[in-house]
């Protein structure tokens, strides 16, 4: 390999379909991008570094699909359509064994969320990957965190915990003598951005949040934006049978599911007078969803368990204390 101009022309390079809101997508100083009217524009950039979201063995078509997948997931949090993709890759060398896998990948979820790359950079250092994700939003109709009101009905979609579970395999080997370390290993790496469900909520939800940074934590992010409180029924979680096998114990899957970060799942409220048509709105997005408690007053938060108050202290996700 020859040079950055090469790696780009071969890995990155004509790899996709032209959008037809895309007028230059590489070979200038910027990409030239028209939008339809009467939308607004949602942009979210994320980076993952390796030996902090994951580890520089990691198998480069997982680290591919969470890369994009976790950007990607921030546009269904709003209610967004996906549309274009930027990406800055730094590493320590130019390695094809490592990037080819990782472009088939990358793509593959691209075209299947319909998304272009559009441009970005490569350079040399640490290993790490810088993505922008772009998409549409109907003006006045994205989703936030704000609109949260007393009485509202809080959701989420999927199931929880496993991502963290997933993560424990990942940093002790002890924990892969456990049952179904494979499969929550790679469902830390492979989750699916829930875009159908967020565009379906545009009309129904007050407010919306994908968990990232754990439920208990991302939750609060809504709280705090709308300016209330809540009341959640651990029992509801939604705990998939392989993580009550991992982890033999349900009270601790359960705050599993309400610390797990990565989940990449949605949070959202819907009022009283939407909650009836829920189920049937997202009918054809193929989303479990389940009801976990409700919207209170601001300066109250409980964890019951079926009406038994529970003093757990729970902290989320932290990036910068995890280390892989």
């Amino acid at each position: 390999m020859s040079g950055e101009f090469n790696l780009i022309d071969k890995y990155f390079v004509g790899r996709q379909s032209q959008r037809k809101d895309v007028l230059l997508a590489a070979g200038d100083d910027c990409a030239l991008v028209k939008s339809p009217s009467n939308v607004a524009i949602a942009i979210s950039t994320d980076t993952l570094v390796a030996g902090t979201h994951f580890l520089e063995g990691a198998n480069p078509r997982w680290v591919a699909h969470k890369a994009l997948a976790s950007n990607i997931s921030d546009l269904s949090a709003m209610g967004g359509t996906p549309a274009w993709v930027s990406f800055a890759l730094t590493m320590p060398k130019p390695d094809e064994a490592w990037l080819a896998p990782f472009c088939e990948a990358f793509f593959q979820l691209a075209d299947y969320f319909g998304i272009q790359l559009i441009g970005g950079d490569t350079t040399k250092g640490p290993l790490s990957l810088t993505l922008t994700v772009q998409g549409f939003v109907p003006e006045e109709k994205a989703l936030r965190r704000s609109g949260a009101k007393i009485g509202d009905w809080i959701y989420v979609t999927g199931d929880l915990g496993d991502s963290k579970a997933g993560l424990d395999v990942i940093l002790d080997d002890e924990q892969r003598k456990k049952a179904n370390s494979d499969i929550l290993e790679k469902r830390h790496y492979l989750s699916s951005p829930r875009v159908l469900v967020g565009q379906a909520l545009l009309n129904v939800a007050s407010s919306a949040i994908d968990i990232s940074d754990g439920l208990i934590s991302d939750l609060s992010h809504i709280l705090n934006r709308s300016n209330v409180g809540a009341s959640v029924d651990v029992s509801s979680l939604p705990l998939s049978p392989e993580l009550l096998g991992f982890t033999q114990d349900e009270v601790l899957a359960q705050k599993y599911a309400l610390t797990s970060g990565e989940e990449y799942e949605l949070c959202f409220t819907v009022p009283e007078e939407n909650r009836g048509s829920i189920e049937s709105v997202l009918n054809h997005t193929g989303a479990k969803i389940t009801c976990i408690g409700q919207i209170r007053p601001a300066g109250t938060f409980e964890l019951h368990n079926s009406g038994t108050e529970l003093d757990w202290q729970l902290n989320g996700y932290d990036h910068f204390k995890v280390k892989q």
